[in-house]
């Protein structure tokens, strides 16, 4: 087993590891949990009501995923639905981690890539291209982040009042492997400042501030992936990576993610549990 150092990745004593392979990795990148389910993956493929096309995905699509998550990691690299400018309907395979165009080998940069900050996603040679050109939707159920509390981490699940899925902003890209000819469909979450409920959990002491992953209003998800021209087309899809509203969004402490008493990728990962001199919920 090869252990890294972690910055703020918040992994259980499984976590880091592939889904396949063993491995703890160390970054100095921030990382979400999420909790992405089939429904919640097929919010914009649900739109349009083709009841052939659901049922094709639900037949033959989704077994190329690791569907269902409850609670997983970025650095598992779990494949998942996304909504491209290419197929905005209609959910592509993709794997977590962006693999740029120009590397030589995915171990070397995917586990550094799993979010994008949208202050500089247009000037980051990682995720430039696949700004101007590739970027997609993530539709989730929640995602979880942890509360620095004294010596010990405090883990809080993130949903929508209202219940509906969450449509974060990502990048992707498709990638070749040059040994194997392999081609990897893969993303980032973009982020961007946290609101004031995020700032009071995310309070990492070892980040300049709170982060949070862009959330996209329904009404704005189309603009999201209208095409890049010039720069007033940056401009323009740089406004949208605001924090989302607070009001809007719930949060509540849940059972531990890491260590020897992680619960793992199981439904009971967003059920609510109390710690002691924490506030539970927002």
């Amino acid at each position: 087993m090869v252990l890294y150092d972690l910055l703020n990745c918040n992994l259980p004593e499984s976590a880091g590891l592939s889904i396949l392979n063993p491995v703890i990795y160390i970054t100095s990148i921030m990382c979400y949990d999420v909790n992405a389910q089939l429904e919640s993956q097929l919010k914009r493929a649900m739109r349009d009501a083709d009841e052939h096309a659901i049922r094709e995905i639900k037949e033959k699509l989704v077994r190329e995923t690791d569907l269902p998550l409850f609670h997983v990691t970025g650095f598992q690299h779990p494949k998942m639905f996304i909504y491209t400018s290419e197929s905005p309907n209609y959910p592509v395979v993709s794997q977590w981690g962006l693999v740029p165009f120009w590397a030589k080998d995915k171990k070397d940069i995917w586990n550094k890539t799993l979010n994008a900050r949208g202050e500089t996603m247009f000037s980051k040679s990682s995720y430039k291209s696949s700004a101007k050109d590739k970027r997609c939707i993530i539709c989730i159920d929640g995602f979880y982040e942890h509360h620095h509390h004294g010596k010990e981490t405090v883990p809080y699940y993130i949903s929508r009042k209202d219940g509906h899925p969450i449509s974060l902003a990502g990048l992707w890209n498709e990638w070749t492997d040059p040994e194997t000819g392999e081609m990897l469909n893969t993303f980032s979450i973009v982020t961007t400042e946290g609101n004031p409920m995020m700032a009071e959990i995310h309070n990492n002491p070892k980040l300049k501030g709170p982060r949070m992953p862009v959330i996209l209003p329904d009404e704005l998800e189309d603009a999201w992936l209208e095409p890049y021209r010039d720069e007033l087309d940056q401009k323009r899809l740089e406004e949208l990576l605001q924090p989302y509203p607070e009001a809007e969004l719930k949060a509540y402490t849940v059972a531990k993610l890491r260590g020897k008493n992680a619960i793992g990728n199981q439904p009971e990962a967003t059920d609510y549990f109390e710690y002691d001199d924490v506030k539970v919920e927002y």
